[in-house]
C-alpha cells in the first residue's frame, strides 16, 4: 500500500507567501522574491496581465509561437533592466513546460484523484500532442535560464532580496 502524501496546495496560506496580489512589481520591484520554480508567477501584477495572454501550449504549432513571444518579452524586459519581468517570463516559459508534460501525462492534466485520497492517477493517459509543447517550451526556458546577463543578475538579486 502506498503512502498518501499531503498536497501542499490543500493548507495554503495565503499570509505566508512572499508574492502579494496587491503588490505593482513594477513600481516596487525590491519586494519581488525569485523564489523555487514557478512561485509567484500568476500573482505578480502587472506581469501576470502582460504575460498571460500569450501563454497557450494546446498544440505544438500554437506552442511554438507563444513560446517565442515569451521569450521575446524575456529579452524585452532584460533589455529594459527590468529583472522582475524577465524572471516571470522565464516562469512563465517554465509553465509552458511543466504544465504540457502534466497534460502530456495524464488526461485532462488531472495528476490526482481526489474520490481516492488524492492518490497519483496513472501515468500515459494524456495527449501526445502536449508532449511536442512541452518539448518546445523547455528549450526556450533552458534559454532563457542561460542567459549570461539574466544568470548573473538572477544570482545577484537572490543575494539582495530573497
Amino acid at each position: 500500500m502506498t503512502k498518501q502524501r499531503k498536497l501542499s496546495y490543500l493548507d495554503f496560506n495565503k499570509e505566508s507567501y512572499p508574492w502579494k496580489p496587491d503588490i505593482d512589481y513594477r513600481k516596487e520591484p525590491e519586494k519581488y522574491q525569485v523564489g523555487k520554480g514557478e512561485q509567484g508567477v500568476l500573482i505578480c501584477e502587472p506581469y501576470k496581465s502582460e504575460l498571460t495572454p500569450h501563454w497557450q501550449f494546446r498544440t505544438p504549432e500554437i506552442a511554438i509561437t507563444s513560446s517565442t513571444i515569451l521569450y521575446e518579452m524575456f529579452e524585452s524586459y532584460l533589455k529594459a533592466r527590468d529583472f522582475v519581468g524577465a524572471d516571470l517570463a522565464r516562469k512563465f516559459l517554465q509553465m509552458g513546460y511543466t504544465r504540457a508534460r502534466r497534460y502530456a501525462n495524464f488526461k485532462g492534466g488531472v495528476k490526482y484523484d481526489k474520490t481516492k485520497d488524492y492518490a497519483l492517477k496513472e501515468r500515459g493517459t494524456g495527449d501526445p500532442a502536449k508532449a511536442k509543447s512541452a518539448v518546445i517550451f523547455y528549450k526556450k526556458w533552458q534559454q532563457a535560464e542561460a542567459h549570461p546577463d539574466y544568470a548573473s543578475w538572477k544570482k545577484a538579486w537572490r543575494e539582495k532580496y530573497g
